[in-house]
């Protein structure tokens, strides 16, 4: 398969999974395993094309990012709950993730993690749809801190591969009290410093050899990748206030296991 199809597809890939609950680092190493290329080759390019899905979020919330900019001038309180609560989630990720990033590293290329942890993320989705309180909590900046560093350290979980950053930081917010769009949009602003940190540490260490995929090709997923997003993110927000999570629990759950048995029986 030419370079370019491959690049594309990772592209739409990365784009139509990384603010759904069902793990974009999970699809993009199934996508390898399924396309028969080496997890460490591309380990550079999936990680850098997050970006592009990052850039998605900026562009379609823009008025809620410069709100909360003229308001920290103002310094009124919502804006600076908001800006603490998206820190204090942030950083058991930034300090956990630096302390085992070797074991993290070592399980990206575990086609066979990533499965079975989408049909356990599955099921915990379709447990939390059930159980989960009476929503009481209707923005961003209404998130008591302590909740918002109960977040963050559940969203720890997400260094598994298969397990989806969003839908443990979803999950984490609706078993709180967080109403559910809410809970999503606190997904998307977490996820820039995450992704942020998580591509920075990545340039860094391999600043001297991006790997084999050129500059170019990096580009063009991390087009494609923000293109498709801002589809993505309009369609999901629409889909989670009519009908919940639990169509990316089952969807997760046929995944997971139809890789399985494909990875068993291969």
């Amino acid at each position: 398969m030419p370079i370019i199809l491959v690049v594309i597809i990772l592209g739409i890939v990365e784009g139509v999974t990384e603010f759904l609950p069902i793990s974009s680092t999970g699809h993009l190493i199934l996508a390898n395993a399924l396309l028969g290329y080496d997890p460490e080759t591309w380990k550079v390019f999936n990680v850098v094309i997050q970006l592009g899905a990052m850039l998605a979020v900026i562009v379609l919330f823009w008025r809620t990012f410069l709100a909360v900019i003229m308001g920290l001038m103002r310094r009124e309180p919502q804006s600076i709950a908001f800006v603490r609560n998206v820190l204090i989630a942030f950083l058991p990720a930034a300090v956990i993730g630096l302390a085992i990033h070797k074991t993290i590293e070592a399980m990206l290329g575990s086609a066979k993690i990533v499965s079975i942890a989408l049909i356990v993320g599955g099921l915990a989705i379709i447990a939390v749809e059930r159980t989960a309180k009476t929503a009481s909590i209707a923005s961003v900046s209404a998130i008591p801190w302590t909740k918002a560093l109960a977040i963050g350290f559940i969203q720890c979980l997400a260094m598994i591969p298969g397990v989806s950053r969003s839908g443990a930081t979803i999950l984490s917010a609706l078993s709180l009290g967080v109403e559910r769009r809410t809970a999503a949009e606190f997904s998307f602003f977490l996820a820039l410093p995450t992704m942020a940190g998580a591509t920075a540490l990545e340039l860094f260490k391999n600043r001297h050899d991006l790997g084999p995929i050129g500059l170019d090709m990096i580009g063009l997923g991390f087009l494609v990748s923000f293109v498709v997003a801002l589809v993505v993110i309009k369609a999901f927000l629409a889909i989670i206030t009519k009908r919940g999570f639990s169509p990316f629990a089952w969807y997760r759950i046929l995944v997971g296991g139809a890789a399985l048995v494909w990875l068993t029986a291969r």
